[in-house]
């Protein structure tokens, strides 16, 4: 099964923050769109690992992905090392993506710079025909490398190096966010669960303001920023969104 865009995220609910809308936007014209989850989040406060096994389930569904798949990776102890970089270059090989999505290289959180650090190196050693890998069913892969690796902008503000409208699909953003209702704040719903950092409504009024900064910044409503540290080109000015669209 080869997919066009893959997405990948420590924690489940870190690709619905920082991405769902360019993998909704992109699903919309066409592509093939999937998600790895490298861990089950089972370190969060609130919630539990079947729980936001169940919520995963359920936004991937809205996001509409071709796949959503789980590495099992220990929360908060996952390393960039040779056996995780291994498990990486195995579901890259699998999918063979165009296009990586992977997690902000600083944040708040710790795991998720070392995650994005280790998608990154995967996706390079992934390339090279002497690391042998097998698939789920034993056949032997072939190497394969994305042609790009593009960073989400999370709880840390960074300059991206260029932005995705999503204005068409934000309301299936937030509804793919909300899907996390152990973890986020959801309107009309009280839990008794511990309050967190992500769980206030003004942490959702922060993505929604972001992503509204962003747009602002090339005449659109709502858009989602990336870094890159290859440079980025176009074949025509067709491409550039214009004020107003």
């Amino acid at each position: 099964m080869k997919l066009d865009l893959l997405a990948f995220g420590v924690h489940p609910d870190d690709i619905e923050l920082g991405c769902a809308g360019t993998l909704l936007t992109e699903k919309n014209n066409g592509k093939k769109t999937g998600i790895v989850d490298l861990t089950q989040g089972e370190l969060g406060t609130r919630g539990n690992a079947q729980t936001r096994k169940e919520e995963a389930e359920k936004s991937a569904r809205i996001l509409e992905v071709t796949v959503r798949e789980n590495l099992e990776m220990a929360d908060g102890f996952f390393k960039n090392d040779e056996f995780h970089q291994r498990k990486v270059i195995t579901v890259l090989r699998k999918y063979r993506p165009e296009i990586i999505l992977c997690n902000a290289p600083d944040d708040r959180h710790p795991d998720h710079g070392r995650a994005a650090a280790l998608v990154n190196d995967a996706a390079f050693l992934s390339g090279l025909m002497k690391i042998p890998s097998l698939d789920t069913d034993g056949s032997e892969q072939q190497p394969w490398r994305p042609h790009f690796v593009f960073s989400y902008i999370q709880d840390l503000y960074f300059q991206p190096d260029f932005v995705v409208d999503v204005s068409g699909v934000f309301d299936k953003k937030i509804a793919a966010i909300e899907a996390f209702a152990s973890q986020f704040y959801t309107s009309g719903v009280k839990d008794n669960e511990p309050k967190t950092y992500i769980s206030s409504p003004e942490f959702l009024e922060s993505i929604i303001n972001r992503a509204k900064m962003f747009g602002r910044m090339i005449g659109t409503k709502y858009a989602e920023g990336f870094l890159s540290k290859k440079m980025i080109g176009i074949k025509s000015f067709d491409a550039l969104v214009r004020e107003g669209n």
